[in-house]
């Protein structure tokens, strides 16, 4: 075989085509002390790789690469370029030298307007192409940047955060637009470091890429020395350009569960007569998808999925019975509640999705699939704990368990959804206008493409779409904001830019939209083709049921000073950034203007005009 071919052969299709860029090759070295098993080196302008793992267990020993000179700039680039990154976000101003080096690497820059967006892009990449996403922002943004950690925190998302900051001299003595950055990402990032010369640079950008994808993927904060992160990067030395390939993408590492774990898990299963399966953001991280349903069927449990797992069973499947918890539909918290098994598959129990802890019942035997062992447990005493990666594990448990039928089970829990979409339908039909949200969605169902992503917004955006949005094809995605307001718009470009072949729908209102608006302008300019649909009550209409019984039986002429905006055109907004825009008021209207939408060349808005006040149906709960 052809020397080249023998090198290549089995790498990921990204290694390959940045193999390609450059013809020459470079002899491969196996005794590089920065070149563990599964590592790629980069030489000068050739690449040349070590392949280690299961597929090839050996190195492949050629004589050895001298190192290459070069500036801190260039092998920060090269490293980035080396780890498969395509896309950073950053704000001016930071990084610049290192920008500038970019170009050679054939990394896309986008530059936003704000560092909260720019970090909201990063996670919406991160989510949507499994590898970690990219943002910058300079010393005086450091507390901007830190805020927007907290969504890919709590979301689950490898988010690598770089902010300057000034060197040491100048540190603790009131330097300009300085405060300290660790306290600020301290409660947001798993990981936090500062880089105070060039030497440091190689060791602790290969520890971000592993920390952001090793257990529970989350971000990671590297604080470069200098203002802008400029300090050291002029300085030279000498590098052999070094990344952990399976820390490109997450999750990095598979764990297998313990064979007694997976034992007593399928002793407490068979003993079941009323199981039902949990799964929730881990099946996500995981692409548990097919492993779900495998064990779902072998043991004939019924599936109810959180808002963070919505993609992960199709709408049609037989044992699929809907969204759970605070945010899901009656039927699915029934059937947790009537449970005489529950087995939560990558999900930390949190209030959410227990609906305060409440379903199921404390007692209730629980088995618990994680990666994460800190997990297993946490919030039911007496779970049985499979510590795996999460696809692993729920394989591992469908080889252990005796197929098994519940027919009566079956039954008695489709009647929880057949009375629930009948329900649901009745809303779905409305003709009012302003529209109702739960029409909106019935809209937006039969519009979606086949392979479309959806992007929504925390809050109500977060119920309806998740509970009212059908998911009827496998290729079709859904995403959702852990809680910050406005995080949708900005993640959703960066959802673009991670599958730029796919058609991205930003779900969201009127209130999260205002968050990042000049963002319009960076889509344009940078030609990131996004759909986003506005579901516009002019107001923050998820607040509207608390403040009404906060205020008690004050005079209410006023209250709208608290959560109520004037109206917007936001179809105009669009335009006037160059953008497609156009409103939409009747539910049968819809249609042709996403058509339109779709077939635009442009950014787009579809300013849907509803209900003022809308008030959402909260699902059943256990008292």
């Amino acid at each position: 075989m052809h020397e080249y071919a023998k090198i290549t052969r089995g790498l990921p299709a990204w290694a390959r085509r940045v193999r390609e860029r450059w013809p020459t090759r470079r002899r491969l070295r196996s005794d590089s002390p920065y070149a563990p098993p599964g590592s790629l080196i980069i030489g000068a302008a050739p690449i040349a790789v070590t392949i280690g793992g299961d597929s090839v267990r050996s190195f492949i020993s050629m004589e050895n690469a001298m190192a290459e000179k070069m500036s801190g700039a260039r092998l920060f680039a090269r490293t980035l370029q080396a780890y498969g990154v395509t896309h950073v976000f950053f704000m001016d101003a930071v990084l610049r030298r290192a920008l500038a080096e970019m170009e050679d690497c054939g990394i896309t820059r986008i530059l936003g307007h704000s560092e909260k967006a720019v970090a909201y892009m990063a996670d919406g990449y991160a989510r949507v192409s499994g590898r970690p996403g990219i943002c910058f922002a300079q010393s005086v943004g450091a507390a901007n940047l830190a805020a927007a950690m907290q969504d890919p925190y709590l979301g689950h998302s490898p988010v690598i955060a770089f902010t300057g900051r000034h060197v040491p001299e100048f540190q603790y003595r009131n330097a300009y637009q300085e405060v300290p950055h660790g306290p600020l990402y301290a409660s947001v990032t798993k990981f936090h470091a500062e880089i105070e010369k060039l030497d440091q640079l190689q060791h602790l950008m290969r520890q971000a890429f592993r920390e952001a994808t090793t257990g529970t993927p989350r971000p990671v904060h590297l604080d470069v020395a200098g203002l802008s992160g400029d300090a050291f990067m002029a300085l030279e030395g000498e590098f052999d350009v070094v990344a952990d390939e399976a820390h490109s993408r997450y999750p990095a590492l598979r764990s297998q569960p313990d064979p007694e774990a997976v034992r007593r898990a399928a002793q407490a299963i068979a003993q079941s007569r009323r199981p039902v399966i949990v799964a929730d953001r881990g099946v996500t991280v995981a692409n548990a998808g097919v492993a779900l349903a495998r064990l779902a069927e072998r043991i004939q449990a019924v599936v109810v999925v959180t808002l963070d797992a919505k993609a992960a069973m199709l709408e049609t499947h037989p044992l699929f019975r809907g969204a759970v918890g605070l945010y899901g539909r009656d039927c699915a918290n029934h059937v947790v509640a009537d449970a005489d098994l529950v087995i939560y598959a990558g999900s930390n129990t949190s209030d959410h999705t227990t609906a305060n802890y409440k379903m199921p019942a404390q007692g209730t035997p629980i088995v618990q699939i994680d990666q994460d062992p800190i997990e297993l447990g946490r919030n039911y005493p007496g779970t049985i704990g499979v510590l795996a990666d999460v696809a692993a594990g729920m394989e591992a448990l469908a080889q252990a368990c005796a197929s098994a039928e519940h027919a009566d089970w079956l039954g008695h829990s489709q009647k929880h959804v057949d009375a629930w979409r009948a329900r649901a339908d009745q809303a779905c039909a409305s003709e009012q206008v302003p529209m109702r949200p739960e029409r909106l969605c019935r809209e937006l169902t039969e519009a979606l493409p086949k392979d479309a992503i959806v992007i929504a917004d925390t809050g109500y955006s977060a119920l309806w779409s998740g509970t009212m949005v059908y998911l009827r094809h496998p290729t079709q995605q859904y995403f959702r904001a852990a809680g910050s307001l406005g995080w949708s718009f900005p993640a959703a470009l960066g959802a673009k830019c991670a599958a730029p072949d796919r058609p991205v729908i930003c779900f969201c209102g009127d209130g999260a939209f205002f968050y990042h608006l000049p963002e319009l302008e960076t889509a344009r300019r940078r030609g990131i083709k996004t759909i986003t649909v506005v579901n516009n009550n002019h107001c923050l209409s998820q607040g509207l049921r608390n403040l009404t019984l906060q205020y008690g039986t004050r005079n209410k002429s006023r209250m709208g000073e608290c959560f109520e905006y004037r109206e917007t055109d936001f179809a105009r907004v669009a335009q006037a950034f160059d953008c497609f825009g156009v409103t939409v008021e009747r539910p049968q209207d819809f249609r042709k203007a996403f058509d339109a939408a779709l077939a635009s060349d442009l950014p787009a808005v579809i300013d849907v005009k509803t209900e003022f006040g809308a008030q959402a149906t909260l699902p059943w709960v256990p008292a």
